[in-house]
């Protein structure tokens, strides 16, 4: 817990399936450029802002419509908690939409001020930032991170902050598999059939090896999971009889055990998927997806673990707001 504190922040976070919240108390600059936010409330909705993007090149109305009904309670409680700054940025879905001004002028509307939608570059580099501050001095770097979302990944590999400095970024790279595209694309059984599983692992596969590609995630020492997925699937192989942020914050998980939490996941109707103790509802249907990314870019990238991160885009969006 941060002992002194600069200013209170909003950040937000708006994906492809998700919507999420984080008021927080930033340290204040004379703590050092490591000290950690002091959370005052997190909230998530699943918006499923991306609905049918994949299909459409357009932001569905009545996604557009559920994530403003969110983002009504959202701006109560930034009133409420008497937040200084506020920052929203807004990720896959709004970047690919044709329709992306109707997206922008509700978000105005409805917050008081503009999303950003920013890059794939941008977004990694805001992911890794908020994953690596807080791990343990032992844990080995550099670290290759991934953020599996609902229609992107972000691969990133870089360093831990130097005494004094930022964290370093190697290299970063966003490419267009996340666990809603996926779904969507291949993934249409319920429970998915054995030919559907195997066409969307190959097209994982061919994308996940152009990412390595592009960034060094091969040589990298350690593993670090961000995002609804790999949380859940860690929760899975913990057996968590329920959701824990606690337990599965910096959590190691085999990869042998990630293949096992796949390969049922993917056996599973949605409802049987709904009865997993970890399972946020919202999630059911496209876990599968989402397991079977994680479970591909450990075995091309050589990762025998993961170590989820409950700390990711979010908190880098927060950490951007600490005075220069």
């Amino acid at each position: 817990m941060t002992e002194t504190v600069s200013e209170r922040v909003a950040a937000i976070d708006c994906g492809t399936n998700s919507i999420r919240l984080l008021v927080a108390d930033l340290p204040d600059p004379s703590a050092g450029p490591e000290a950690e936010l002091a959370d005052v409330v997190r909230r998530m909705e699943i918006v499923r802002l991306g609905q049918g993007i994949d299909r459409t090149g357009r932001l569905a109305p009545e996604a557009i419509e559920r994530t403003r009904l969110a983002l009504v309670g959202y701006a109560t409680e930034i009133e409420s908690l008497g937040v200084s700054k506020v920052r929203m940025c807004a990720t896959s879905a709004s970047r690919d939409a044709s329709n992306a001004d109707e997206f922008r002028a509700m978000v105005l509307d409805t917050l008081g001020v503009e999303p950003e939608v920013v890059t794939g570059d941008e977004e990694a580099r805001l992911s890794f930032t908020g994953a690596v501050r807080g791990l343990d001095a032992e844990v080995r770097e550099p670290y290759l991170v991934v953020d599996i979302g609902g229609g992107s990944t972000e691969f990133v590999v870089g360093r831990r902050p130097a005494t004094g400095g930022t964290a370093q970024v190697d290299a970063a790279v966003s490419v267009d598999i996340g666990c809603v595209r996926m779904t969507e694309r291949h993934l249409s059984g319920d429970p998915p059939t054995a030919e559907q599983v195997a066409a969307a692992e190959a097209d994982i596969t061919a994308v996940v090896d152009r990412a390595l590609s592009m960034v060094p995630g091969r040589e990298a020492a350690t593993l670090i999971g961000l995002a609804g997925s790999v949380t859940t699937v860690v929760g899975i192989a913990q057996g968590l009889p329920e959701y824990r942020s606690d337990r599965i914050h910096h959590a190691r998980v085999s990869y042998a055990d990630v293949v096992k939490v796949t390969t049922d996941l993917l056996a599973r109707s949605a409802a049987e998927r709904l009865t997993i103790p970890v399972m946020h509802p919202g999630r059911a249907d496209v876990i599968g997806a989402g397991a079977l990314v994680l479970q591909v870019i450990m075995r091309r990238a050589g990762m025998s673990s993961v170590i989820a991160s409950e700390h990711d885009i979010l908190d880098g969006i927060a950490y951007s707001l600490l005075p220069a």
